[in-house]
Formats: C-alpha cells, structure tokens, sequence
C-alpha cells in the first residue's frame, strides 16, 4: 500500500490496520520514513510496540523479518552462518569425485551454502522489509556496536564472499524494554519515541477497534477497570494485549456488568494478571472496589 505523504494519513491507515496511533507516535514513524531512519521504540513490554512492526509491514504489503534479541546473540544467529553440514557432504562427494580442493572451496563457500539470519535476509530483499529488532536492551554493548555498523552502511562483509549491499533499504523498528541503557551513537542514529502505556481515551479506541461489538457501558467500564489496575502495585502491569483478553474473556463469560458477578470477575483477571504475587495482590475485595470505580 502507498504511504501518503501527511502523517495523519499514516496514522488512519493505521488505524484502518487496528493500530491506534497517537499523534507522537505516528509522527515519529512518518518521520522516520520520510527521512529513511531506524525508529527506536521504547517503553514498558506490552504498550504495542512489536505490534507496529507488524501492522506497518500489513499497510505496506511487505514482509516482516524479525530479529529477537537476548543476552550472548552473536552474529552467526543474527546476520549469517555457513551451513557446515551440507558444506561436508560436499566436500566428501567432490574428493570422491576427484575435485581439486581450490574447486572444491570456491564452491562450499558460495551463497547456496548460505544460511541467511534476519540482517542479511532484510538487506537483500527486492521490496523494502519491516525489519524487526526486538528488545536490543536484551543483547550486550557489544552486538549493539555491531548492529550501529551495519545500519549506518547497510551493507555486510562476509569474509569468503566480499560485501553484500542492501538490494533494498529495510524499514528499521528497534524495541527496547529499558531494562539497560542504551548507547548514544545508536539513539542518534535513530528517530527516537517513547510508547507509554494508553491514556483512556486511546485504550477506549484501540478496544472499539477489536472489539466492536462490545455493549458501550462495558467497554466503559473495562478500560476504566485496567487503567485504575496499573496503578495498583504489580510486579507485572498489564498491556494491550492483555486488556484486549480480558475483554474477551468478559465477553465470552456473559459479563454484562463488571458488579454483577464477582466470582466470575475474579476468574477473568488471569488474563490481566500473570504472576502468583499480583494474583494474590488483586483480591476479590480489591477487584470489587476497583470494578466499583470503573465507569
């Protein structure tokens, strides 16, 4: 799909996706396509942002590649690899052959014994990928160091094979957490934004979006319950996604009312609360007095 030039047509498109955007946040990924710069998203797990990534590659008709990031990620699982195993029968079925060993490397060493990992496969895609790193507050100083590198250049040195240019200039979204600070080279390299948790009105939104069928006063009442929930003292507050659950989690257990059946209300926090600390945190009494303030 064709990006409009305005961002308020981005953030509609958006939208139309089931993505609600707020202003910040679409003018940020406007900018950053505009301007051909990674977008780093940072903010609490759970406030949308791996779901931009995936419904910017829906509203640009593109693929998704992804690139989880974790303590020790090196670049054998990030960039590339040699497929070592296709490489020896190789070699075995050429010195049975008789094949001369400088014949025999050129070969093994050639790109259909090329294990592609998410940067390389972005970097030589012939439509422009969401590439999709995720949590890099996860892998260590150094990766980040040399990820910089390759977003600067967009291109990769293989030592058997030269450097590899990007066919096409991957559209770029890195998340992160916070759980480390992250370098300065890397934030000025990229369009920066924070994605907080939804205001009301945003989460009013975003429900409707998913939800479209759901009885107005409940809605209501679901977004006011999940909001006053995070400010409750939780080792783990609830996101998007896990609002958007409880909701169907009402919806599938005939609640109308959140004060009508307490029981019932109780059995559906497990979708909102996903540690044994905030379960037994969020009594029946706590629910009832915040399910008593939703309106």
């Amino acid at each position: 799909m064709a990006m409009g030039s305005d961002w308020r047509t981005l953030q509609r498109g958006l939208g139309a996706a089931g993505y609600v955007a707020t202003d910040d946040l679409a003018m940020a990924v406007h900018l950053a396509l505009v301007l051909e710069r990674p977008l780093l998203l940072e903010g609490a797990a759970g406030v949308g942002k791996t779901q931009l990534a995936r419904t910017l590659a829906t509203l640009r008709d593109t693929r998704l590649i992804r690139l989880q990031c974790y303590e020790g990620l090196d670049a054998s699982h990030a960039i590339y690899e040699w497929n070592y195993q296709r490489q020896l029968l190789a070699i075995r079925a050429a010195a049975d052959s008789g094949e001369a060993g400088t014949a025999i490397e050129e070969r093994i060493f050639s790109d259909r014994f090329l294990l592609q990992r998410p940067l390389l496969e972005a970097i030589r895609q012939p439509v422009p990928p969401v590439l999709l790193i995720d949590e890099i507050d996860r892998a260590d100083e150094e990766f980040e160091a040399y990820l910089l590198e390759i977003l600067s250049e967009y291109q990769i040195t293989i030592p058997e094979l030269g450097t590899i240019t990007a066919t096409t200039k991957p559209i770029v979204i890195l998340t992160s957490n916070g759980t480390r600070d992250l370098s300065d080279a890397l934030r000025r390299r990229c369009i920066y934004t924070y994605v907080d948790y939804p205001d009301r009105t945003t989460e009013m939104a975003i429900l409707r979006a998913h939800h479209p069928g759901l009885e107005g006063r409940l809605a209501a009442q679901i977004v006011g319950f999940v909001q006053a929930l995070r400010k409750e003292d939780l080792e783990k507050t609830p996101g998007v996604a896990e609002s958007l659950d409880f909701a169907a989690a009402l919806a599938g257990l005939g609640i109308n009312d959140l004060n009508d059946d307490p029981v019932a209300l109780q059995a559906a926090l497990v979708t909102l609360l996903k540690t044994q600390g905030d379960r037994a945190g969020i009594s029946t009494e706590v629910a009832q007095r915040l399910a008593g303030k939703a309106a």
